[in-house]
């Protein structure tokens, strides 16, 4: 992706989780075309690969991408946002994770979210781990300036070891 400003991205591959619907309101589905008009470089973009389920999909994602973007959308949208999240706060990797916040859709999960960092159930330097904004390209701006935040509390695991687990599991399964 390149930027108006000709400055080139730190981003090769964005995994963007969306609704499968464009909701309700024009506004959604706007800032779905802005984004990809933010992101998109002319190139031909998208790739198909064969998954044996619903982890390994996610997980191919997750490894693939140099950062995440969720615009509004329902469970699934948000079960995927929440699991990179979650990684993230793991020390599984260390991308940007973002809210495209479309008229404020996100607002109450935000509000949430600072609520578990005052009740003590999220360390105040893992919010910072999702980054928001009302528009595509203030969010992807934020994006290319996110430096992780690290706690020290829980070592760097690399998706290498995380696909040798999987692995692992699959074939015990399989030869069960």
């Amino acid at each position: 992706m390149e930027e108006k400003n000709s400055v080139k991205s730190r981003f090769k591959r964005v995994c963007v989780f969306c609704g499968s619907s464009s909701g309700n309101r024009n506004c959604y589905r706007d800032a779905a075309i802005e984004l990809g008009q933010e992101l998109i470089t002319g190139e031909t973009i998208g790739e198909v690969r064969a998954v044996a389920d619903m982890h390994q999909r996610k997980a191919e994602m997750a490894r693939h991408s140099d950062c995440f973007i969720a615009l509004p959308g329902g469970y699934g949208t948000l079960e995927e946002l929440l699991e990179v999240i979650a990684w993230a706060q793991l020390g599984i990797h260390d991308k940007p994770v973002g809210l495209l916040n479309v008229e404020g859709y996100y607002n109450y999960l935000l509000t949430f979210i600072d609520q578990a960092v005052d009740d003590g159930f999220i360390l105040p330097s893992q919010r910072s781990i999702i980054v928001s904004a009302s528009n595509a390209r203030e969010l992807v701006q934020k994006l290319e300036e996110y430096v992780p935040m690290h706690d020290g509390v829980v070592a760097k695991a690399k998706w290498e070891a995380e696909q040798v687990e999987l692995n692992a599991s699959l074939q015990t399964n399989i030869f069960r």
